[in-house]
């Protein structure tokens, strides 16, 4: 596969490693004749180690097999996770330190999950746009204030804290932008 062919959550192999396209920005040098140049933001999967690299077009990355699955988490047990493939019922097991920070917005039957399975082994997830998520401990909700005045930290019940209008309170639910961590609106 091409550097200028990459899309972001694809999987490569570079150095016998695994890592997963996070961002890609193309330059367009002025000089006449130059190559495009494409900057690339890796994470190792499994294990999460960042990597940059700026990328000719026409540099060969070694492509791998990898299949998009779409799953539910079924339980947490200790530092494992296990989620079943919607479709044949399977289930694969995941380090909890490898999806760490994705762990956040996934709630008790959460949908729209999907898992990167290379060789039939979850190297990782990833998360629909937004969540649904409820609010479990905030400040008592203020009458009357309006949608656009202050915000005020809120904790959501899988652990994340983000900052929410004032006007909310406990036991609403709020959806999260997963790609930001930020609040949208009520669910």
């Amino acid at each position: 596969m091409y550097a200028r062919e990459l899309k972001r959550g694809q999987i490569v192999s570079i150095d016998g490693l695994y890592y997963q396209v996070r961002l890609v920005e193309a330059k367009s040098p002025s000089a006449r004749g130059a190559q495009t140049l494409y900057k690339v933001r890796f994470n190792a999967v499994p294990g999460g180690q960042k990597l940059e690299q700026t990328l000719t077009g026409d540099i060969l990355l070694a492509d791998v097999d990898m299949q998009r699955r779409g799953v539910t988490l079924l339980y947490r047990e200790g530092d494992e996770c296990t989620f079943m493939d919607s479709e044949d019922y399977s289930q694969y097991l995941v380090n909890a330190s490898t999806i760490e920070e994705q762990l956040l917005y996934i709630a008790d039957n959460a949908e729209g999950i999907v898992a990167l399975l290379v060789e039939g082994q979850l190297l990782s997830i990833d998360l629909p746009a937004s969540v649904a998520l409820e609010i479990v401990d905030t400040t008592p909700g203020i009458k009357g204030a309006s949608a656009a005045a202050r915000t005020k930290p809120a904790r959501l019940s899988t652990g994340l804290e983000v900052q929410v209008p004032e006007y909310l309170s406990n036991g609403e639910v709020i959806k999260v932008n997963t790609e930001t961590g930020k609040f949208m609106s009520r669910a």
